[in-house]
């Protein structure tokens, strides 16, 4: 048996700045981590003389030099900053549907202004007012967050606390092309405009378009390990290739871990990046409390992905490639477009990530590095007989390229290397219930209006964090670890000196 102050379950993005923190402050921790590498979604992986991102599109909130984010807050906590590149991106995004849309919007509040008004004539003074909103919801709802609503702005929470963001992109805007454009971010939240909180949507909004969309220079993988190697310099132990088969407890609270060769590991605290069903399927010793019981049973699994990850003989620049990332739908109609994620029906999204207009290091000169992603859930494929499984996967991910040609026409023909995952892979690497790739469904019941999971998991000293408690994504995930450890230091501080 061994002991320690704090054990973390999962080297994901949250499990990874839980375990630096603590180290950091002094708190003796182990991490553990059932696969080989840390990062969880936060890894590359080789084919050929390719190297592929996971599942980093964009990461926000890292901070521009005349407003502070991640590299000032966070990864400076981390002493990370100097072990990172950072490669900036001018625009969010390209929006196309074919034969409608065609838009790329700028990384900036005043020139994505210009380009609406140049596409959509009449619509840059509407464009001004709704990018102004969105700044005041957000800088409101961070505040409020935090303890500390400006009272000036209290109002916007009755207005707009409760609205789809559907609804307000109706209140300003009549073209359903531009409507399109302007939600197109919802693919990073796993919901259609009509089921997205507007507080959700604006939140996500403010964070590229203020603070910029980045990449790392080799990928996520390269975060994930310069976050390992703060913990391990602070003095932290991480076990890598062993799983966490059970929480312990002495009735009342958590006092350690069992792994899965039986070994029982001591701590008083233990913070879990498993998702919320799996962190407490593995207690032992309690019953799983009631209030938790009601929690889980209120909530809806998220949708999971379907992405191909393809090398490609030729670069960015001849595959017509001008912004780092496109959002390709059939057709403006967002809610018809999510609902083919419940079918093996053609796709009919693609988010669509080349790595090379703005190289991250991952493919040889003259060639490119992109992955194709669609929002899908784990159903359809759960259903499937394993003789039905590899055809099923291929004809699918022919439907994703058949979307691709409208706009890069020929993509195909240049195909080098192809790995494709389904939802099926997402539940087998992951670990998450039908692979969801955001945690539970993002809709109204998760906004923080209404949810607080990642401060109480209702069993004395087991902590939950990561995306089953808090927004998906890279960022709203890597400050989640953090704020749970700080949680567990301040609380700890306050008995000492009680």
């Amino acid at each position: 048996m061994a002991d320690f102050d704090a054990v973390v379950i999962g080297a994901g993005n949250a499990g990874l700045t839980a375990a630096a923190t603590l180290q950091r402050a002094g708190a003796r921790t182990l991490l553990v981590e059932r696969h080989n590498v840390p990062g969880g979604s936060g890894t590359s992986f080789r084919r050929g003389r390719f190297e592929f991102e996971v599942a980093l599109h964009q990461l926000s909130g890292v901070g521009v030099d005349h407003q502070p984010g991640l590299r000032t807050g966070l990864f400076r906590d981390l002493d990370i900053v100097d072990r990172l590149e950072f490669v900036q991106e001018s625009e969010l995004y390209r929006a196309f549907v074919p034969g409608q849309v065609d838009l790329t919007l700028p990384a900036g509040w005043g020139a994505a202004v210009d380009t609406i008004e140049d596409a959509f004539p009449g619509n840059g003074i509407r464009a001004r007012a709704f990018f102004d909103l969105v700044r005041k919801v957000t800088v409101w709802q961070t505040a409020a967050q935090r303890g500390r609503p400006g009272d000036q702005l209290d109002p916007l929470l009755f207005a707009y606390g409760l609205r789809s963001a559907k609804d307000v992109l109706d209140e300003f805007f009549d073209d359903d092309r531009l409507k399109f454009a302007l939600g197109a971010y919802w693919t990073y939240l796993g919901q259609p405009p009509s089921q997205l909180p507007f507080l959700d949507f604006a939140m996500i909004l403010y964070v590229y378009v203020q603070f910029k969309p980045w990449h790392i220079r080799g990928g996520s993988q390269a975060m994930s390990s310069a976050i390992l190697d703060s913990f391990l310099r602070a003095g932290g132990t991480v076990r890598f290739n062993t799983s966490v088969h059970g929480i312990n407890t002495d009735g009342t609270r958590v006092t350690g871990i069992r792994l899965d060769d039986g070994e029982t590991v001591s701590a008083a605290e233990v913070v879990s990046n498993a998702s919320l069903p799996s962190t407490y399927a593995m207690l032992e010793g309690i019953a799983v409390p009631s209030a938790a019981r009601r929690d889980l049973g209120s909530r809806r699994v998220g949708v999971s992905g379907f992405v191909l990850h393809m090398g490609l003989d030729a670069s960015a620049a001849e595959l017509g490639f001008t912004t780092s990332t496109s959002l390709l739908a059939a057709s403006t109609d967002d809610d018809v477009t999510f609902a083919a994620a419940r079918s093996l029906e053609p796709t009919r999204l693609v988010c669509l990530s080349s790595y090379d207009v703005a190289p991250i290091g991952f493919a040889p000169s003259g060639a490119t590095h992109v992955s194709l992603t669609t929002l899908h859930y784990a159903d359809p494929w759960t259903r499937l007989a394993p003789a039905e499984y590899a055809r099923a996967k291929f004809a699918y991910a022919e439907t994703l390229l058949d979307m691709v040609e409208h706009m890069t026409p020929g993509i195909r023909d240049v195909i080098e290397e192809v790995d494709v995952a389904t939802p099926l892979t997402m539940m087998r690497y992951l670990g998450h219930p039908g692979g969801a790739i955001y945690g539970y469904q993002q809709d109204f019941t998760e906004t923080w209006l209404f949810r607080d999971s990642d401060k109480n998991s209702h069993v004395p000293g087991l902590h939950l964090a990561g995306a089953w408690t808090v927004m998906g994504g890279f960022q709203p995930t890597l400050i989640a670890g953090a704020r749970v450890a700080q949680q567990i230091l301040r609380t700890a501080r306050t008995e000492t000196t009680a």
